[in-house]
């Protein structure tokens, strides 16, 4: 057993997620990550758990597996999640549980146990989206469930702040993953027809920097939030988008 930090990642086994689980892997942490798939990737520090993040009893069977391994989680991330445009009178019951359930739900339930698991000077970080600071046409039933994760957030970060315990969330902009790219081909997205040339003409008109932030960049992010050069900062909502939405 080695002595490194441990941090669990939701959904770190693609996307977003696995960049975070590499860049977190490179900072010589052990990281667990619970996904219903194994990410493709092999590495003595790296441990897989099946999880539906969507079911309590997942994250309580995922910290256990940190606990049981290293004794101790020093970070839980919450990334698991999906993106689907569709305007309201398209949505369901169905749909809308299913996108409630995973992102904003499985937020809650990781942060429910990763509070009673964490020490002082524990994070967690919530793996949110500028859609959580500003609504877009055929998006609600997304945009809620980020506005929600950003609002847990910042009501985490006061109740657990007394416990030595800071809550942040990552808000990045459109990132080109294969899960991205297959939302965008929706016939209710905004590029159903060339995501790769809507996200190219995106980045030209939206970003100050011309351009979207990578996978990578949202793992460093989180690299920093957890770590000790972070630990005056609780309850905020960062954006990672090239300066699409300054604040």
């Amino acid at each position: 057993m080695n002595n490194n930090k441990v941090v669990v990642v939701t959904g770190g086994n693609r996307g977003i997620g696995l960049g975070i689980t590499k860049s977190f892997l490179q900072a010589n942490y052990n990281v667990i990550v619970g996904a219903r798939n194994k990410p493709e990737l092999d590495h003595q520090n790296l441990t897989f758990q099946y999880t539906d993040v969507k079911e309590e009893e997942d994250h309580i069977k995922l910290s256990n597996v940190g606990i049981e391994k290293y004794g101790k989680i020093d970070c839980y991330i919450n990334n698991a999640g999906f993106s689907e445009w569709r305007p309201i009178d398209q949505i369901d019951d169905q749909f809308l549980t299913n996108i409630l359930d995973t992102n904003l739900k499985g937020a809650f339930w990781g942060s429910k146990v990763a509070s009673t698991l964490l020490d002082k000077g524990g994070s967690i970080i919530n793996i949110s989206s500028i859609a959580g600071k500003r609504g877009s046409s055929n998006n609600s039933a997304y945009v809620a469930s980020k506005f929600g994760m950003n609002g847990l957030t910042q009501s985490l970060a006061k109740e657990l702040g007394k416990s030595g315990i800071r809550v942040n969330a990552v808000c990045p902009v459109l990132i080109s993953t294969d899960g991205l790219i297959e939302a965008l081909k929706s016939p209710y997205a905004p590029a159903s027809e060339n995501p790769e040339e809507f996200i190219k003409e995106f980045s030209k008109t939206n970003s100050a920097l011309l351009r979207m932030p990578t996978e990578d960049e949202i793992g460093k992010m989180c690299v920093f939030l957890a770590s000790d050069n972070a630990s005056a900062i609780t309850g905020q909502c960062i954006n990672i988008d090239c300066g699409v939405l300054p604040q």
